[in-house]
């Protein structure tokens, strides 16, 4: 994980560039103060001067589906066209939690070995591997890097650390939104995890009115 260095300062020259009333008739006494304001107020736009970069390992293609949908994301993520399972990259996938717990499992696991052990004899045969990956399944893991200025982040976390979100883009959004909580904590003071519910959600009212 990556972050603009000075990311709360930078935010800070921001606000100070756009809301010179804020500190002209009812200054903040602090960086804290004057971030915390424009949260409250709804005006993000100053956030978008810092990023995080992030890099995702041991999830599947349905997660990296679901992520890619946020547009206002960079994202880079492995390519099925260039990687060979089997030879240049190990076969990995992921097990869902309702799944795993059931008599499923077992037929789960054995089904996508054997799409990999497929797969493996159609490159080995000559088809290319941008064709053979075809058949592969969504739960092949797959690595992706993104990078997200603070707005969009605190857009994805708002969408998908909710009850309602997937349990793998929820699950890797919360250790997402951990890590930025302890990097850039003025930023995103508002959100509270709920770790027992493994949920996160914003704490505190915002204001929408002007100054």
């Amino acid at each position: 994980m990556a972050i603009t260095p000075q990311a709360e300062d930078i935010i800070e020259k921001a606000c100070r560039t756009c809301y010179l009333s804020f500190h002209r008739y009812n200054p903040p006494s602090s960086t804290e103060e004057l971030i915390k304001k424009v949260i409250r107020k709804r005006h993000y736009s100053v956030l978008e001067h810092a990023y995080a970069t992030f890099r995702i390992k041991g999830a599947s293609r349905v997660f990296t589906h679901e992520m890619v949908r946020h547009r206002l994301m960079s994202p880079s993520q492995e390519s099925q066209r260039y990687v060979e399972y089997g030879k240049t990259k190990e076969f990995e996938y992921v097990i869902p939690p309702t799944v795993e717990i059931t008599s499923f499992r077992n037929e789960f696991e054995k089904i996508a070995l054997k799409l990999k052990d497929f797969y493996e004899e159609m490159v080995k045969a000559g088809i290319p591997k941008e064709d053979a990956r075809y058949i592969l399944p969504n739960a092949a893991v797959s690595e992706i890097v993104v990078s997200a200025n603070f707005r969009e982040l605190r857009h994805i976390f708002e969408v998908r650390c909710v009850p309602r979100a997937h349990w793998e883009i929820r699950e890797i959004c919360l250790e997402m939104l951990k890590i930025m909580k302890k990097e850039a904590p003025l930023v995103f003071w508002d959100f509270k995890i709920e770790e027992k519910n493994r949920i996160a959600y914003r704490e505190e009212e915002t204001d929408a009115g002007d100054d």
